[in-house]
């Protein structure tokens, strides 16, 4: 990956540490990654996307489209007070590495439509310090991008653009139930021009 960049490593521990998960440092990224904000929180969540062809992810949902991809979700218990997901890539070199954080989605709602929030849902910074869907654009080798939803027993009612950190523990608290849905971005022939690069671009 090239020269440590030690404030890049220091914002990536702290992530980490929010997903309640101790890292291992190598050389300059993370071995290993978060599994779930929480360890203990049952898979219940049963998370699909209409859009996903055999686990890969079409194009117009990477930095080749830039749109979110629609996701649906069923079987969130009873006491569910709000609904979170969380986007990120599975094989980062530095990681977690967040995409998406979108939060205080209703309890009553069981999908997020292509390029769209639903009503009344909010985003939080993801690890680009941006409140909204960052699109993977992996450059050497396919990445593994995990769509995870959590039924939460609270309204988060914090402000859109919430500090990353602040929001993985908070939805870290009060999640009572998750699922997954895990799909495949191949990498983009040369490279995605104008933006600086990030875990998915590098490996």
């Amino acid at each position: 990956m090239g020269r440590c960049d030690r404030s890049a490593v220091s914002r990536v521990m702290h992530t980490a540490a929010a997903f309640s998960v101790l890292p291992f440092a190598g050389g300059c990224g993370l071995l290993g990654g978060p599994g779930a904000l929480r360890q203990d929180t049952p898979q219940v969540i049963t998370v699909s996307s209409p859009v996903f062809n055999l686990g890969v992810i079409p194009r117009r949902y990477s930095c080749h489209g830039a749109e979110s991809p629609p996701i649906f979700w069923s079987g969130a218990p009873h006491a569910t007070k709000s609904i979170a997901l969380v986007v990120d890539d599975s094989n980062a070199p530095v990681a977690p590495y967040v995409y998406w954080i979108v939060f205080d989605i209703s309890p009553a709602t069981t999908d997020i439509q292509a390029g769209r929030l639903p009503p009344g849902a909010r985003q939080a910074d993801n690890s680009r310090g941006q409140a909204t869907f960052d699109p993977p654009c992996p450059a050497n080798g396919s990445h593994m991008y995990r769509f995870t939803v959590y039924a939460l027993d609270s309204v988060l009612s914090e402000r859109d653009g919430a500090g990353l950190e602040s929001m993985l523990r908070a939805i870290a608290r009060h999640a009572i139930a998750r699922g997954r849905l895990t799909g495949t971005v191949n990498p983009q022939p040369s490279g995605r021009g104008g933006r600086t690069a990030r875990p998915d671009t590098v490996g």
